[in-house]
């Protein structure tokens, strides 16, 4: 068995549960990396825009747009991020919604793109989803970007570049494409080897589960494969 794991991530930037769900993911991972016949696994996050009419500069708070965007009341909005706040701090994150700013997404997610194609998708993933939830960094603006790639280590003119030309944004709707096809209403939600589905945060454990039963698949289906291929 060369060929690894495929999953694939489908998540939006603005995502408090996808960023939870990506920590959670990372540290399911992490726990099966000491098995003695340890799974091999790629991940790879594609595109899903949230609230993709939210303009650029949004006009108040995260609670005014939930309160707008869901139609509740402002203290249920209080107590909804109060509990997403304890929930992320379970997963190691220190979510700090009075300093979030909430944007349009798409051109972060452009950017992701351009970070995949450089090998750096992870690192971007992750420095955008800190600064966005944690450091109140405004992920709509062009000189926030290029400032968070060049901490993932990308090449500051070049994100730009991509940025204004646009070149990407046909790999995100390509992603939102699939994401339709498959039936994805919300994010994250994460395709195991092109055949299970999982939807929402869910615990690291439940992650190093289905991994392990994948594996395990792998290597009964391999081993089936050469006792057919002795017979024959």
């Amino acid at each position: 068995m060369t060929h690894p794991i495929k999953i694939d991530v489908w998540s939006d930037i603005a995502c408090p549960w996808c960023y939870i769900g990506k920590r959670n993911l990372e540290n399911g991972l992490a726990a099966v990396a000491g098995d003695e016949d340890a799974p091999q696994v790629e991940v790879t996050y594609h595109s899903f825009e949230l609230s993709p009419d939210t303009p650029v500069d949004f006009e108040g708070d995260e609670l005014d747009f939930l309160a707008e965007h869901k139609g509740m009341a402002r203290d249920q909005v209080q107590q909804m991020l109060e509990r997403v706040t304890g929930v992320a701090a379970e997963a190691g994150l220190a979510y700090r919604f009075d300093l979030l700013k909430h944007t349009n997404t798409v051109k972060a997610h452009e950017l992701l793109h351009f970070a995949k194609e450089h090998g750096r998708q992870h690192e971007l993933a992750e420095r955008l989803m800190s600064g966005y939830f944690t450091e109140g960094r405004h992920l709509g603006r062009e000189d926030e970007l290029v400032s968070l790639a060049t901490d993932a280590g990308l090449e500051a003119d070049a994100a730009r570049a991509a940025l204004q030309s646009g070149r990407y944004l046909d790999a995100v709707r390509a992603d939102q494409a699939q994401a339709r096809a498959y039936g994805i209403s919300g994010v994250p939600f994460f395709v195991i080897d092109g055949k299970y589905g999982v939807s929402g945060a869910q615990p690291a454990e439940a992650f190093t589960q289905i991994v392990r039963q994948v594996w395990g698949e792998r290597g009964e289906a391999a081993e089936t494969a050469d006792a057919d291929s002795v017979v024959a």
